[in-house]
């Protein structure tokens, strides 16, 4: 066998989304997004899309980036994926080896990963060095057979709207997501403090539908949101929710989720997905509230180059 890793190609996407969707069939993956993740990567990042390839076959693939919108410098992610009927070849340390170099040129001093939690892939990160730091959680929910809650009652003064509704002027959108992310636990400090990067890499990224995507407005602020990604076809992934500080405790999360789900089953979806982080106990409780349950989990790794 003999890997070659390279950079990705346009003609790499249909191969690619293979690797990926069968890897992680809880994310969404389409060829458009990920020509886009290439077109529009911040050049702060130093983002390269890596694929190995064995006999011109595309059997493994990695996002590599710097952290650049983290408050910390030096901080990077990569993500190894490789087709379940190529593990064991060697295939992942290629990818590795060429991650880690590049990251490495580039200032990276610790690098972080996400692993799946079974003993194999434990095993792989550990021999490379990694350590495992926290544990999150992909769940599922079958929307073809689940049984919805009726739409929820909002409080006095909030109603309901889709984020293709602010699609003319999405700051506030934006504003919303800044503070809810800036509470979401994790191991890389996140501030969204630029406008025009979340446009260019969340608003305007090809899987968000701003249809299903729902909004929880008071006194003309957007309070609440689920904001969702689509394949297009059947699976459903909601990629961020959350409640601004004052406004928790309200059920608003929930009443936002309760509409979107409703009409992502209209509109044909089968499949919805989350992820949460096991200490975000909140949006672990609505989750399983609405009646998710987890299919997998993965552990965040870290690794210090220096």
């Amino acid at each position: 066998m003999s890997v070659i890793v390279r950079d990705f190609r346009p003609s790499d996407a249909p191969a690619v989304v293979r690797v990926r969707r069968a890897c992680v069939p809880y994310a969404v993956t389409t060829e458009e997004a990920l020509h886009f993740a290439v077109r529009s990567a911040n050049p702060a990042s130093k983002y390269r899309m890596l694929v190995a390839e064995d006999g011109g076959e595309v059997i493994g693939t990695s996002h590599v980036a710097l952290a650049y919108d983290s408050e910390e410098p030096g901080q990077a992610r990569v993500n190894p994926h490789v087709h379940p009927d190529h593990k064991g070849k060697g295939v992942g340390s290629a990818i590795l080896r060429a991650a880690e170099e590049h990251l490495a040129a580039e200032g990276a001093t610790t690098l972080f990963a996400w692993v799946n939690d079974e003993p194999a892939s434990l095993a792989f990160a550990a021999h490379r060095g990694y350590s495992p730091l926290r544990t999150a959680h992909f769940q599922r929910l079958d929307l073809a057979a689940a049984t919805l809650p009726e739409p929820l009652k909002l409080p006095a003064g909030c109603a309901l709207a889709t984020a293709a509704d602010f699609a003319g002027d999405p700051r506030s959108v934006f504003e919303a997501d800044a503070e809810a992310t800036s509470d979401e636990p994790g191991d890389i400090s996140t501030s969204l403090d630029d406008y025009e990067d979340w446009l260019n890499n969340t608003w305007q990224h090809p899987c968000l539908d701003q249809r299903l995507s729902t909004l929880v407005v008071a006194d003309g602020r957007i309070v609440a949101f689920t904001l969702v990604h689509t394949d297009g076809e059947r699976t459903y992934l909601s990629a961020m929710t959350g409640t601004l500080r004052d406004y928790r405790g309200r059920s608003l999360a929930k009443a936002a989720k309760a509409d979107s789900l409703r009409r992502a089953r209209a509109a044909g979806y089968t499949d919805a997905f989350t992820n949460n982080d096991s200490e975000n106990e909140p949006m672990l409780a609505v989750n399983s509230w609405f009646g998710y349950r987890i299919s997998a989990s993965e552990v965040r790794h870290v690794r210090e180059l220096v």
